[in-house]
């Protein structure tokens, strides 16, 4: 039987929650479907980041994905809202927003993103995928975010 809407968006309501709350991988990963094949995928030109632009396949590839995102960038204040359930498509939409930095140069930005997750007949997720700023991203990664902001405001 087809999940319902209020399954689809609570499925959809814990696993962010349980992002924005900085649980363990082995706790995100309990939201991903274990008898299909799962998939995390954040758009994006591949040579910006490492996780972004490409397929992360499978219980290790998105394993793999979260652990990059744990390395390479920290994030304060997440927040999600305005979920859109598709009970037909098996899918949610939700847009989010969090203050990221990244690690290495300790440059932040302030960034609204969003999520389509899509859901097995179990409420688990089979694909994940995001849209972000990856322009910020990679600016920060390079630590020129602040001087580019600053050159902007001259």
């Amino acid at each position: 039987m087809a999940p319902s809407r209020k399954e689809l968006l609570s499925s959809a309501q814990r696993l962010c929650n349980d992002f924005a709350s900085k649980k363990d991988i082995d706790t995100l990963l309990s939201h991903f479907s274990p008898k299909h094949q799962i998939t995390a995928l954040e758009h994006g030109e591949p040579s910006l980041a490492p996780f972004l632009g490409r397929p992360f396949l499978g219980r290790s590839g998105v394993k793999r994905y979260f652990e990059l995102i744990q390395s390479l960038l920290s994030y304060e204040d997440m927040r999600f809202s305005d979920f859109i359930v598709d009970t037909e498509a098996h899918k949610v939409a939700v847009k989010a927003a969090a203050r990221f930095t990244w690690s290495s140069t300790q440059e932040s930005w302030e960034e609204v993103f969003t999520y389509m997750l899509g859901f097995d007949d179990e409420n688990k997720v089979i694909n994940y995928e995001v849209w972000a700023d990856s322009g910020a991203a990679y600016l920060a990664s390079r630590g020129v975010l602040g001087e580019t902001r600053k050159s902007l405001d001259d």
